[in-house]
């Protein structure tokens, strides 16, 4: 498809605009409801419009039949997510609701799109690399308007985003990326008929759901064996092993099957971390939200950051916060590594790391702490607690002083010996810190320090323990705990974002759809948020100019 031979206008059509602003036209229900798309029209579409040189290279400039206007459908896309329709509906809504016609410019007589359009056009974005398009723009305004300083105080926190399709049993999952290989080969007319079997067993037929757990552990065993004769007899041959659903395979055998010593095939007890299940959305992955497993999903995590607004809100006043990040990851990824990453993203589009960054303690380390100090910058969270130990004293209760290379016991008593050890694979350097037996033998507190089976006490800190160790002690301040309550905001951003963006659901399958997803409910919100504040502050001046006419009519 070519570039449209016919830009938008510069102004919407005046007829529609006169429709929705004029207030003896329309009741005062329904104009409300369409201040916001006479905003879109008049803010965010120029925006979107200033934007147009890096959409045109998604199209060839003259060749094909042009293209649906581009910046009309990244306002499209962004609508979409601000009222949380699907593609059918959006397409309908610009055909049919005058409101979404005076927000994309679109004259009253001009044809809209079919709903396939918004697919192509993601995918475009996508392999542009332009899926943080819509987002980049609507910060880059609030950033040039003065609504988000470049360096500001933030908050930043994860949360869990389930994949598109359902989990699968082991069983499930094996049984149809089997399916999905010999569905792939037939296709292509590549089918060994000496694999006629594997298609009765895995195509033609499926497990009969009131088989016992005997029978369908044997049927579990039996597609292992499949898949390796698979691999053995495919391997050395290109056409199929090329294929991305011999990869596939592959990858699946590996992470449910093994070979013991005498080459026989054995079920693993559990997945290792990243496995796929579901052949048809292998990126999703399992994860937990706590090591107690009470809160597990597939699919994927995003890294939310928001500006944090100084003074108290006043009753009725919308938020003044917006979101400086959106970043997807995988589902097990950690959350220190996605701190580096938000701020290396937040730095690609041109603002400069937070003065102060709220967060939890799933972010806060010595590492980290460490980072935040050399560069400038605060990172204000609680810092995990020390492993339990029973009944005697944790690492908290010591006073440590690794750079003295001391430290004092609770019972007030110095340190015997300090050893530095480091690990020569990692460079990882920790410090081991002795009591003696002297020391620990005639100690009133033993009881309550020593393990059972050991002569005196002994502990491993990190050379970087004094910042964790000044944090924790800091934690136990009413000052620190009333800081924290900053950090608090980002959980109804949370909801703001699962409940009225759906956030926490993938409409599309692979993480690259769902990173642009993301990236357009952070561009939503954004936008949603800043009409409100404008709408709040138009409010507010209306009343405040009202007020000395009222006093002088009584007067």
């Amino acid at each position: 498809m070519s570039l449209p031979r016919n830009l938008p206008p510069a102004q919407p059509a005046p007829e529609l605009l006169a429709l929705f602003e004029s207030p003896d036209r329309l009741p005062a229900a329904i104009r409300r409801q369409a201040e916001f798309f006479v905003f879109f029209a008049r803010t965010i579409f120029p925006l979107l419009e200033s934007y147009r040189v890096r959409l045109a290279p998604l199209y060839c400039a003259h060749q094909g039949r042009p293209a649906w206007d581009p910046v009309r459908l990244l306002g499209v896309l962004i609508l979409q997510f601000v009222l949380r329709v699907p593609d059918r509906q959006a397409a309908e809504a610009v055909q049919y609701d005058q409101r979404w016609r005076l927000a994309l410019h679109l004259p009253p007589a001009e044809a809209a799109f079919d709903p396939s359009l918004l697919v192509i056009f993601r995918h475009r974005l996508l392999e542009s690399g332009e899926e943080k398009l819509a987002f980049t723009a609507v910060l880059d305004y609030l950033v040039q308007q003065g609504w988000v300083p470049k360096r500001s105080r933030q908050r930043l926190d994860s949360t869990h985003v389930w994949g598109l399709l359902r989990q699968m049993s082991r069983l499930e999952c094996v049984r149809e990326t089997l399916r999905l290989l010999l569905e792939d080969l037939e296709a292509m007319d590549r089918l060994p008929p000496s694999w006629a079997g594997y298609w009765e067993r895995y195509v033609e037929n499926k497990p009969d759901p009131r088989a016992g757990s005997k029978a369908l552990q044997a049927q579990f065993v039996q597609a292992g064996q499949d898949l390796l004769a698979i691999w053995r007899e495919a391997g050395d041959c290109w056409p199929i092993a090329a294929r991305d659903a011999f990869v596939l395979l592959q990858r699946v055998f590996l992470e449910n099957y093994q070979l013991d010593p005498a080459r026989t095939l054995q079920t693993t007890r559990a997945q290792p971390t990243g496995a796929v299940h579901n052949p048809h959305e292998p990126e999703a992955h399992w994860s937990s939200k706590s090591s107690t497993k009470d809160k597990s999903w597939v699919g994927y995590k995003v890294q939310v950051a928001e500006t944090v607004q100084e003074r108290p809100r006043e009753k009725g006043e919308p938020t003044a916060n917006f979101l400086t990040a959106i970043l997807t990851q995988d589902a097990p990824a950690s959350d220190k590594p996605g701190l580096v990453q938000v701020l290396g993203e937040q730095k690609a589009m041109g603002l400069e790391a937070p003065s102060c960054l709220y967060v939890d303690g799933a972010y806060v380390c010595s590492e980290t702490l460490q980072q935040a100090q050399v560069e400038g910058r605060q990172l204000r969270g609680p810092a995990p607690a020390s492993p339990h130990r029973g009944k005697v004293f944790t690492v908290e209760a010591f006073n440590i002083q690794v750079e003295k290379r001391m430290a004092v016991c609770p019972a007030g008593r110095p340190s015997s010996n300090v050893s530095r050890l480091e690990e020569k694979k990692t460079g990882q350097v920790d410090y081991r810190i002795e009591w003696n037996q002297g020391t620990c033998e005639p100690c009133p507190l033993r009881a309550q320090c020593v393990s059972s089976g050991q002569n005196h006490r002994t502990l491993v800190v990190g050379e970087l323990h004094s910042l964790l160790q000044a944090r924790r002690q800091e934690m136990k301040t009413e000052a620190f705990k009333e800081e924290m309550h900053r950090r608090n905001g980002i959980e109804g951003t949370q909801s703001e974002l699962v409940r009225g963006y759906g956030l926490r659901h993938a409409r599309y399958r692979s993480k690259a759809k769902v990173r642009l997803q993301n990236y357009l409910i952070g561009a939503a919100c954004n936008v949603r948020r800043l009409f409100r504040r404008i709408q709040w502050q138009a409010a507010r001046k209306s009343q405040a100019q009202a007020l000395p006419t009222a006093g002088l009519g009584r007067q």
